[in-house]
């Protein structure tokens, strides 16, 4: 199902054309539709610009503009885990890819950031102050760190999961949440 609202506004306005229209008559849309495609292309235009301040963000703290990319590397890997869970829901309950939903991709991409930022950050001060081989460094510093992604990471799943699968008054909205 595509639930690309600019696709439907073309398709409703086509078929509209195609039975024709009386002179001087023009024809737009407005109302709801209209407010779905600002609030989308906005939504758009303020995750690009969050990107872009992130890293900015991240190559001053970190020192380096590499190592944000490696941090960013991340985030295409969790939208492609969070699109696999939106299409195992799709299997028990059909979720739309709405505004609700983009925001649960939004709170997930934040976890996924945090994680790797503490794996870059534990191995920097590895490679930095105690002066380890790379590898070494990259293995300790995964030691070190992984309980409390894991911590941080099961606790956002668990609290998740109820609101994604049982159904319930109001759980329709806020699924896509989950």
């Amino acid at each position: 199902m595509n639930n690309n609202p600019k696709r439907h506004r073309s398709d409703v306005m086509a078929t509209l054309r195609q039975e024709g229209l009386p002179p001087g008559i023009t024809m737009g849309m407005g109302g709801t539709a209209d407010t779905l495609t600002k609030t989308f292309d906005s939504m758009v235009i303020n995750l690009l610009l969050a990107l872009v301040i992130v890293y900015l963000v991240m190559a001053i703290l970190l020192e380096s503009f590499v190592y944000p990319f490696i941090i960013m590397f991340s985030v295409p890997l969790a939208t492609t885990g969070g699109i696999a869970g939106l299409a195992l829901l799709n299997l028990i309950n059909f979720q739309a890819l709405d505004m609700l939903t983009l925001l649960g991709f939004v709170i997930l991409i934040g976890i996924v950031v945090n994680n790797a930022i503490l794996l870059v950050h534990q191995n920097l001060i590895h490679v930095r102050e105690e002066n380890m081989d790379v590898t070494e460094a990259i293995m300790e510093a995964t030691s070190n760190r992984i309980r409390p992604i894991f911590m941080s990471t099961l606790t956002s799943v668990f609290c998740m999961l109820p609101l994604a699968l049982f159904p319930g008054s109001g759980s329709e909205l806020y699924r896509g949440l989950g």
